[in-house]
């Protein structure tokens, strides 16, 4: 990229400079010179700055752009920046095509079993031996009078093949689909990732793609930087930088000390104004990536024109990243000294893939398995007793030897038999079961984002429906983030309302007003409003937008004064942290002094001044006396009212006194109290019904926030979380500590357990008790079953209580970066209500995965036992091959689509959350599917045995081999299928409810896919011949099959009837895997967590069943969601699943369903290690 050389060159700094480059686009830096630059970290890094550039200002004359305006916005020069120096994209992985998603499908072993069995079936039906019509092979084939029937021999193997090919397609169609939804759905949640830069002096949020190298970026707390660049000037700036370097103590950030921002780091304090100088694939973050192969088709491009700097770099990350092309998204530390042991125990760890399986899936896999091993025994019964009865019938009652030229023909015996055999495997494996489950989240996800849920992991939404416990942020949350001043202290006068601008001595409104407009971040301003009549908008920091509409109302404007003291001359800003609870900022004075602003929480100020302003703007002494007399006349009034208290104040240094800036305790004390503002921060109106319908539908909502204790009370009462008389507890995060921490500080899991139940309000709480509390009910074994815990949060330092829960949802408009990326579910609206939509989708997941269980389940039973009754009485299956993967695949994939589409209603907000030990297939479940399987076995035996007469037609049973199709087999199919779709409109109903039809025309698709599969079925009856073994029939006898298949209504009637309690012989089934099955070596072993079917499978019983497989192919889909996408932002997303490699707030990391993928970095990065429930 780099030699696209032009003479011009501007710049002749040093004379050694000259044989660094042909410059690249009359730019002063080329590519290389920039990314050898960024791989140096601190004082090394200023040395190379000072001998190349001089310093930062002459880095950006190099780049041509300016410190303070930033690049002009000029389309040609941004371009020709893109093409010398990349965009900041990094490519994704190519997603799987059509064709390596068919040959994923053909992987399944029960079709392969089917292939060869249909192929030797072929093969057979071709080969007439010679002593076709000699006597000596008896009867076998006889029957076979026409000759053109002994030719259609060929027929049911064909079928078999291309019903085969059916199935794969439509299962790589759907895979296809799912992968291109969730594409889509990535790139959308990068599109809204923007990033504040300055072009022609403008601050502009542009998309981070779209950043180029020279750019001056703002940076500011809670940012996830999206390039890399070199600080032109910081306030206080502390990064994360342990998703690169794996340390995870904040690295404090200095333009004259350590200037270097790296790519995929996140911004924990402080802010700054940074100039980009390397972008996408050259980035930090990209380099990486391009090693663990995400940017494959680059590095090729690369190693092409012989232009690999890294080659160090390359061979310290070998190629061992790239396990069997499922990336691991992880990476080691670069250069760190715990390198070398990491590859071993990552060589290790890359054959034992870690699981984490979300509830639903763990129940599922289970049950499939246990399904898969009932049909694999079902069949092989089957084979054997048909082959038995073959051979004692053939060999000992009619005493015939085996002749060779009779060979052929008992092998094709045989091979009917085999074909029999696995088509009873075939029915007992549920394969539309992953089907189901796929198209009802896609379904659901799909629908969701219109209801304002962005869902990042696809199962988040399932756990959403067993949620117990939702712990809410206050501000934003369950209040419009509006913030205004309402009442304020100043000058010795408490007023309730904003007080005219001549009521207060210039003095204190010219204090006021530069401690306002200077201690905030500048990024922060009020805008005049976007449209006629509406509100002004605020921009930046809410609680700043408050103060500066106070200053607003007080008739005075900010924006002068922060003309005045640009950002650039402020001496030291010492940034609002969750520690610190206050942002203080100093300036020099024109007398060669200093004074220092400080807002911040009031109880906590108000500690650190000693003097206060009176009426007059004279000091007077401030005692400890006096303040507790404010606290209680001014500051719990206030709070009381549900405002939020801010203290503002500030001191002065005179000239000769310069303290020592970094020992902030002493800076910020001995203050002057200028002003108590009280914020008001109106509850949202919808929410308070909102939390009814919660805690209606049995969740706990609590809330948990940074605000004064009678601040959150009140505004708890008032959305109803707490309710008069009831009996709770409101703690702050001191005494909270104090009850669950024992005499060495150490948190006890009992004592927790006595506060959790009846704590709703948690105030003036640390990041870290949010975590506490989450971690804490979610690890509590105090009731019967264990919590489900959701969480909200918006600030940078919500990451680790995201993280922990089950469920985290992440503001979309307030929430920072680092929040987002934790999150597993984002609020695009920031509002409350959006959350309970989420629960009533988690629910409907639930519910619909169970009603396609209590159809399909049925479909099995029956299917399974009138195959081997059938078989083994008559020696054929009544239901042939074809007609039952018809049956079976054809119909379960529609059916699956026709439940799963259940829109979810308000009722399921009226029971309570069936939490995580609550088996699969209730009680009244159970007894549905035994009650219809009960119907239907009868009908279709007695067609069977005594049908003949009843419709007065040949009997079917006992008929030789290739023999034509007979109508008594029709009519069983026919029944059979047309009682499957009655019961399908049964299986809409789940909770023992009587009216079916219930809803029925709110789901378009259900009525579609059941009149469809009755069209076709007329199709195949009538018109499918040969293949489908089926002969027409009359319009009498296709009458009595509707009438036999409307009986299933009526019958489900009857079984509504029958209470279930009384059927106490019922069992449930489908339980979660439960505590007992995970052994101590695996609980010991965090890293391992080897799921219940894995362990099966370990026991040497190779499972011959689909089931598995195909939820196996589908979570790969899921994972694949979390590896790829169109990597726009990747960068950042990317960066933080590294991110969680060293955190060290993640014991534990969020239950995505990744069931493929080798993750070998996970010791590392679990290392509580902890395994996920």
């Amino acid at each position: 990229m780099g030699d696209m050389a032009n003479s011009s060159i501007e710049f002749h700094p040093k004379p050694q400079q000259q044989r660094d480059a042909p410059h690249a686009g009359g730019f002063g830096c080329t590519l290389a010179e920039l990314r050898a630059l960024m791989e140096l970290r601190g004082a090394e890094a200023l040395q190379k700055i000072e001998e190349a550039y001089g310093d930062v200002s002459g880095l950006c004359r190099r780049l041509k752009t300016s410190p303070t305006e930033g690049l002009a916005d000029n389309t040609n020069d941004l371009e020709k920046r893109r093409q010398i120096y990349g965009q900041n994209f990094i490519p994704p992985k190519q997603p799987k095509t059509f064709l390596q998603l068919v040959w994923e499908a053909l992987q399944d072993v029960t079709l392969i079993i089917l292939e060869v069995a249909a192929i030797v079936s072929l093969g057979l039906s071709f080969y007439a031996p010679p002593g076709e019509e000699s006597e000596a092979c008896g009867n076998v084939s006889g029957g076979a009078e026409d000759e053109g029937e002994a030719e259609a021999g060929w027929i049911e193997g064909a079928a078999i093949l291309l019903s085969v090919i059916c199935v794969v397609l439509v299962t790589a169609f759907n895979d296809w689909s799912k992968e291109k939804q969730f594409r889509g759905l990535q790139s959308r949640i990068e599109q809204e990732q923007k990033f504040t830069v300055i072009r022609n002096g403008q601050l502009l949020q542009v998309p981070v793609a779209a950043l180029v190298v020279g750019d001056i970026a703002q940076v500011k707390y809670g940012d996830l930087l999206p390039a890399d660049g070199v600080l032109i000037q910081a306030n206080d700036l502390k990064i994360d930088e342990s998703s690169l370097t794996g340390e995870s103590d904040h690295v404090r950030k200095s333009a004259d000390k350590d200037p270097m921002l790296l790519s995929g780091t996140h911004v924990m304090e402080g802010s700054g104004r940074m100039v980009v100088t390397a972008v996408g694939v050259n980035s930090q973050t990209g380099i990486i990536f391009t090693l663990l192969g995400a940017g494959g088709e680059e590095e090729e491009k690369k190693d092409k024109k012989g232009k690999q700097q890294d080659g160090a770099m390359e061979s310290s990350q070998t190629k061992a990243k790239k396990q069997d092309g499922a990336v691991a998204m992880e990476m080691q530390p670069l250069k760190s000294a715990e390198g070398g042991e990491m590859e071993e125990r990552e060589k290790k760890k890359a054959n034992a893939p870690k699981k984490e399986k979300s509830v639903l899936q763990g129940k599922l896999t289970k049950l499939a398995v246990q399904i898969g091993k009932a049909g694999l025994v079902m069949s092989a019964i089957t084979v054997i007793i048909l082959v038995l009865y073959f051979v004692i019938e053939t060999f000992v009652v009619e005493g015939r030897t085996w002749l060779a030229e009779c060979t052929p023909v008992y092998v094709q015996y045989f091979v009917k038999f085999f074909i029999i055999g696995v088509t009873v495997l075939v029915v007992a494996v549920p394969e539309g079961l992953p089907l189901a489950v796929t198209i009802s989240l896609a379904y659901s996800v799909k629908k969701m984002m219109k209801d304002n849920n962005l869902v990042r992991h696809l199962d988040a939404c399932e756990t959403m429906g067993n949620a117990t416990a939702i712990c809410s942020d206050k501000t934003g949350t369950l209040t419009t983030n509006r913030m205004t001043v309402v009442q304020s202290y100043l000058g010795d006068t408490h007023y309730k309302e904003i007080p005219a601008p001549s009521a207060l001595t210039p003095k204190i409104l010219d204090l006021l007003v530069h401690a306002i407009s200077i201690n905030s971040a500048y990024t922060t301003k009020i805008l005049p409003p976007e449209k006629e009549g509406a509100l002004p908008r605020q921009v930046g920091n809410k609680t700043e937008c408050a103060l500066l509409g106070f200053v607003l109302d007080l008739k005075r404007d900010f924006q002068p004064v922060r003309e005045q003291i640009p950002e650039d001359k402020l001496y030291k800003v010492y940034t609002f942290n969750s520690v610190r609870k206050s942002m203080s900022t100093v300036i020099r004075m024109p007398d060669g002094g200093f004074r220092l602003f400080s807002k911040g929480a009031s109880e906590i100020l108000l500690k650190k001044c000693t003097n206060i302003l009176n009426s007059n703007g004279e000091l007077r002494g401030f005692r400890s006396r006096d303040r507790d007399d404010m606290v209680r006349k001014i500051i719990e009034p206030m709070a009381c009212d549900g405002l939020r208290t801010i203290c503002i104040a500030y001191r002065d240094f005179s000239a000769g006194q310069e303290p020592d800036w970094d020992n902030e305790n002493e800076v910020v004390g001995d203050l002057t109290c200028i002003a108590v503002v009280g914020i008001e921060d109106p509850v949202r109106p919808e929410v308070p019904e909102a939390i009814r319908k919660c805690q209606r539908a049995g969740i706990t909502v609590r809330m948990v926030t940074g605000d004064n204790i009678n601040t959150a009370r009140a505004i708890a009462a008032k959305c109803g979380i707490i309710q008069p008389g009831e009996d709770f507890l409101c703690l702050e995060g001191k005494e909270f500590n104090r009850r669950i921490r024992n005499e060495k500080g150490e948190i006890e899991q009992e004592r927790l357990d006595k506060v959790w139940p009846k704590l709703r309000v948690l105030a003036r709480s640390s990041p870290t008790d949010k975590h506490t509390l989450v971690k804490g009910i979610i690890d509590s074994t105090t009731g019967e079953q264990r919590q489900v815990v959701a969480v909200t949060g918006d600030g940078t330092n919500d990451g680790p209580a995201l993280k922990k829960a089950d469920v985290g949802f992440a503001m979309g408009i307030a929430g920072t970066d680092v929040a987002k990326e934790a999150s597993d579910i984002i609020l695009t609206d920031d509002n409350f209500t959006s959350i309970v939509k989420a629960v009533m989708w988690g629910r409907n997941v639930y519910d619909s995965i169970s009603k396609f269980l209590q159809f399909q389940l049925t479909v099995n039973v029956v299917a399974v036992i009138v195959a081997f009754t059938g078989a083994c009485i008559t020696q054929d299956s009544p239901l042939k091959a074809v007609q039952m993967l018809w049956v079976n695949l054809i119909m379960d994939t529609f059916a699956s689509l026709a439940l799963a589409t259940e829109p979810p209603t308000e009722s399921l907000l009226l029971r309570k959350p069936y939490g995580r030990d609550k088996p699969l297939i209730s009680r009244t479940m159970m007894k549905n599917i035994l009650g219809h399987a009960v119907y239907q076995l009868a009908i279709i035996f007695t067609l069977l045995f005594v049908g003949e007469l009843f419709f007065d037609i040949d009997s079917g049973r006992n008929a030789p081999l290739h023999s034509p199709p007979s109508e008594h087999y029709t009519i069983i199919f026919n029944t059979f299928v047309m009682m499957q779709l009655f019961n399908e409109i049964n299986a809409r109903k789940i909770h023992g409810e009587r009216n079916v039809f219930d809803g029925i025309f709110s789901n378009p698709i259900f009525c579609t896919i059941v009149l469809g599969t009755f069209g076709i079925q007329i199709v195949i009856v009538q018109f499918g011949g040969k293949p489908f073994s089926c002969s027409p029939l009359s319009t009498e006898q296709w009458l009595w099959c509707l009438f036999v298949g409307v009986g299933e209504l009526v019958w489900g009637q009857v079984i509504a009837t029958i209470p279930t309690s009384q059927l106490k012989c019922l069992k449930e089934a489908g339980h979660g895997p439960g505590k007992d099955e995970m052994t101590d070596e695996e609980l010991a072993d965090g890293d391992e967590e080897i799921d219940h079917a894995e362990r099966e499978l370990r026991r040497g019983q190779i499972l011959w069943f689909r089931g598995l497989n195909r939820i196996q192919t589908q979570m790969e889909v899921v994972s694949t969601f979390k590896r790829s996408g169109s990597v726009q932002g990747a960068v950042r997303r990317r960066s933080s699943v590294l991110s969680q490699l060293h955190d060290v707030t993640n014991l534990s990391t969020p239950t995505h369903a990744i069931l493929s993928a080798a993750n070998p970095t996970s010791a590392a990065g679990n290392p509580g290690g902890e395994s996920v429930p």
